[in-house]
Parts: C-alpha cells; sequence; structure tokens
C-alpha cells in the first residue's frame, strides 16, 4: 500500500499543499538483465512549473548508497567567515563542466564581517548555496542536477557533512555519487572549515586493501620475512603484522624484491609462523569493507525519496 504524505513550503507559500506518494513496485530495469527487481518509488500529481504544467518524472531508488564527504572536525564549532574568507569549491558527483569548464562550481558563503558564526547556521547556507547551482547549472551537467537539488548538509560531531542528493550503485566511477571540496580560486575558506583535511565516500572507496600470508618464519627481531606475491608493496608504505591473538605491529617498508621479499624498518618484536601470520597494507581493515551509505533504514531512504520530489514541486500554486 502507498504512503501519501502533505507536503508545502511554508517559507514561501504556506498553506497551499501538494501530495508525494511513496511505494514499492516490481520492474524489470534496464541492464538488470532481465532480472525483477522490487523498488522504491516516489511520484506526485502536483507539477515542477504550474504555468507549463511541467510534470515531474517519478523517482526509482533500486540502491541505498549516496557519497558523502566530511570536514576534519579539528577546527571547532564557530567560524568568522569574512568577505576574504568565504568562498570554495565543489563538485557532485561526476560533474564535468561547473561554472569554471573544469567541473567545479564556487560556493559563496554569507559572512558577518570577521564575527563568529554557529557551524550550524553556515550548514544551513551552505545546503541552501548547493541547491541554488541546479538553478544555473551548465548544460553538461544537467544530467547531475539531482545531485545539487536534493544535497545536505548537516554539522554533527564537529564535523560538517555534506551528502550528495544522488543515489548509485557506485562510490566511485564515471557513475559515482561522491562530493569533491577544493580551495576557492579567491576569498577560500576551505581551511578554515576543515575541507582541507577531509575524509570522503570517494576516497574511501579507492582503498585498495592487500594483504599476504608469511611464506617463511620470521624470528623476534626480523626485518626481512617473505610473504606470498600479489600485494604491490613499495618502499615507504606502512604495513601492519598479525597472528590473530596479539595486538598488531606496525612497521614501514625499506626494500621489496620479486615482490615477496620484504625488509621492513623497524625490526618485529615477536616471531611469527609461516601461514599463521598476515601482513597487510596499511590501513587495518577488512579487505571487503566499503564506505557506509548515509541511510541507516528504510525510513531514511524513503525521505530521502520525498525531498527528491518536493524540491522540483512548483508551491506557487
Amino acid at each position: 500500500m502507498a504512503i501519501t504524505v502533505n507536503t508545502q513550503d511554508l517559507h514561501n507559500y504556506p498553506g497551499v499543499n501538494k501530495t508525494v506518494s511513496v511505494d514499492l513496485t516490481a520492474i524489470v530495469p534496464s541492464g538488470y538483465e532481465g532480472d525483477e527487481q522490487i523498488v522504491l518509488v516516489a511520484s506526485t500529481s502536483a507539477y515542477a512549473d504550474n504555468e507549463v504544467r511541467t510534470l515531474i518524472p517519478n523517482f526509482y531508488v533500486t540502491e541505498a548508497r549516496s557519497g558523502w564527504l566530511k570536514s576534519s572536525g579539528l577546527k571547532g564549532a564557530q567560524f568568522p567567515l569574512t568577505a576574504s574568507g568565504n568562498s570554495f569549491r565543489i563538485k557532485l558527483d561526476a560533474t564535468v563542466s561547473g561554472s569554471d569548464t573544469t567541473g567545479w562550481y564556487t560556493i559563496v558563503l554569507d559572512h558577518s564581517d570577521g564575527v563568529n558564526l554557529s557551524a550550524d547556521v553556515i550548514a544551513v547556507d551552505m545546503e541552501t548555496k548547493i541547491r541554488a547551482i541546479v538553478n544555473t547549472i551548465a548544460a553538461a551537467d544537467i544530467g547531475f542536477s539531482s545531485a545539487y537539488e536534493n544535497c545536505s548538509v548537516e554539522f554533527t560531531n564537529n564535523r560538517f557533512k555534506i551528502t550528495s542528493g544522488s543515489v548509485s550503485e557506485y562510490f566511485i566511477g564515471t557513475e559515482r555519487s561522491s562530493v569533491t571540496i577544493a580551495s576557492g580560486i579567491t576569498n577560500d575558506c576551505s581551511v578554515m572549515l576543515g575541507f582541507d583535511l577531509y575524509v570522503s565516500s570517494e576516497q574511501i572507496a579507492g582503498v585498495d586493501i592487500r594483504e599476504a600470508l608469511l611464506t617463511t618464519d620470521a624470528p623476534t627481531g626480523s626485518g626481512t620475512f617473505f610473504i606470498q606475491t600479489g600485494t604491490s608493496l613499495a618502499a615507504g608504505d606502512p604495513i601492519a603484522i598479525t597472528n590473530g591473538v596479539d595486538i598488531p605491529e606496525y612497521s614501514i617498508v625499506q626494500t621489496v624484491l620479486g615482490d615477496s621479499q620484504v625488509t621492513v624498518s623497524p625490526t618485529f618484536t615477536r616471531s611469527y609462523t609461516a601461514y599463521r601470520a598476515k601482513i597487510q597494507r596499511l590501513r587495518m581493515q577488512d579487505p571487503e569493507n566499503r564506505p557506509l551509505s548515509p541511510f541507516d533504514s528504510i525510513d531514511d531512504i524513503a525521505r530521502h525519496a520525498i525531498k527528491h520530489i518536493t524540491s522540483q514541486i512548483d508551491y506557487s500554486s
């Protein structure tokens, strides 16, 4: 059974009600090898433009992954933005043109001449400015409109978190959902806000975790050992070694011969047995690990679908 919700633009057109429906349906999407898929669909009979009666297409959700980016969280929660420090650049998904033809759009935030502004206030302004990009989006980027139009920004745990408005199967590649930040060409504030040391879903998805078993015993104090091939270790790589029982040890690769003979410094303080210990290129994590989606529940993804529709509705009549 479909769920119908009433929506309004309380700021500009209070009292004008438009309904949005969310339902489950079964279809055979293109690219799914003829397999029927159960998908979430959001729809409305409202128009994107009431005068020309522009229909809003249904929004189908087959995946629940949206790309995200978090600031460093090391800058506090108050920021003295000024006219000479209130801009940065952003690229959502695989944007190709941007306002500068290189894929970037410039965001100019409101400021108070150096008086501290709350991060929550800045997050709201940031979201508004990013969403407004859809009004002047380059022709080559029309396909990425939903990423900007439905973008979300929040400030939690001392971090700005920007989430792309798109959903996708991928965090990397040409069909990705992603967020990237760069410094402003002028009047940069990215460093002030902690975007110089950000972490993102695209970064994490691009991490290539490789690990291998020791193929010879490594006695205490060993600095040279042999491993299975395929890790592509190189001088300078940090590694961890574990036997599954003791706390992992960490070291730095000095040399590699034949992709299997590895010399490290500092040397190991414990002994390790062949085929009973493994090394892993840092950082230590499950090689099958994938970046977490910002959606934790069906409720979250349904709310995202409703937002996708309401951001397009013309509430003027």
